[in-house]
């Protein structure tokens, strides 16, 4: 087995390789005057079970083509099975039409991947379920509900919760969290009134007296959770915290939050930060989950009892 990190989660990937006991296989990424990506693989892979890790984050263009060059190079290099693994996968929120002639880009991404060679892909928490069929090769989708459950249970320690999820689309993320920990369940319920006027939150459920935990997918702007954050308070709930499992906090994502009444942002290490973490943030590693996959699928284990 042989683990080689791409540029764009390179911490991550070191605690990954810790975790499964090995060292990360040499290889250097590197670009040309003109930024076009080259890639060589340090090592004799010929054989060998690879896994090549890569979020395809911010740079998400120039990340993404990266990991596309370190498959083919890996696939040249006469490697026996590549594993394309992904803490966080780009592009998947383009996963349906919108409108008329839009894109289905989260396809064209599995495309792209299986075309350059992958054998399998493992990533964490699809944003839509249905990503998993784009693929026409093997793909693990990992979760971090076990990993926030736990740090609930150690640092919320409080029987008086409600589980929100910020929008319809997310409810049964919320359930489940809800009836893992006995707790109740509210939705925020977000309305448009017109084009260009800010969205009207209506809470359904009682949160009064409560502490709320908000969960989601991923939190790209910060502004859905810090007005849902808003709302819950405004209906009487006594705290707010927001969980997530992909920080992409672009724009003004760091600013809103700061200023917002969330008492807690936690999300995952999937995505690099870009920025000096403040207090009111907090990362936890998802290295023990990946490197247990990792090992699983070389040992040709189950990896759905991760979960059971």
């Amino acid at each position: 087995m042989k683990i080689i990190s791409g540029n764009s989660n390179l911490e991550l990937s070191k605690e990954i390789a810790k975790y499964t006991k090995t060292s990360l296989s040499t290889a250097t990424m590197t670009r040309f005057s003109d930024k076009e990506i080259f890639v060589e693989i340090g090592e004799n892979v010929r054989g060998e079970d690879v896994f090549l890790i890569q979020s395809t984050s911010f740079p998400a263009n120039d990340n993404l083509m990266e990991l596309l060059v370190a498959i083919d190079a890996l696939k040249r290099g006469s490697a026996a099975r590549i594993t394309a693994v992904l803490p966080y996968f780009g592009y998947a929120r383009q996963d349906r039409k919108t409108g008329p002639r839009t894109p289905i880009s989260a396809k064209l991404v599995a495309n792209l991947i299986t075309t350059a060679g992958a054998n399998r892909v493992l990533t964490m928490d699809l944003h839509a379920g249905q990503i998993q069929g784009f693929f026409d090769i093997p793909l693990d989708n990992l979760y971090a509900s076990p990993l926030f459950i736990n740090d609930i249970k150690e640092n919320i320690k409080d029987d008086n919760l409600v589980f929100v999820s910020p929008d319809v689309g997310g409810v049964l993320r919320a359930r489940s969290f809800a009836k893992k920990l006995n707790a109740d369940l509210a939705i925020i319920d977000k309305r448009r009134d017109a084009p260009g006027v800010s969205n009207a939150m209506n809470v359904i459920g009682s949160v009064n007296n409560k502490k709320c935990i908000i969960v989601d997918d991923l939190v790209d702007s910060g502004g859905t959770i810090c007005n849902a954050a808003k709302a819950l308070l405004e209906n009487g709930a006594t705290s707010v915290y927001g969980y997530c499992s992909h920080g992409v906090y672009s724009g003004k994502a760091l600013d809103n939050i700061n200023n917002s009444v969330l008492k807690e942002m936690i999300c995952t290490n999937s995505i690099k930060p870009s920025f000096d973490v403040p207090e009111s943030m907090r990362y936890l590693s998802v290295a023990p989950l990946f490197g247990e996959a990792i090992m699983r699928i070389n040992s040709e284990s189950s990896i759905s009892s991760l979960f059971d």
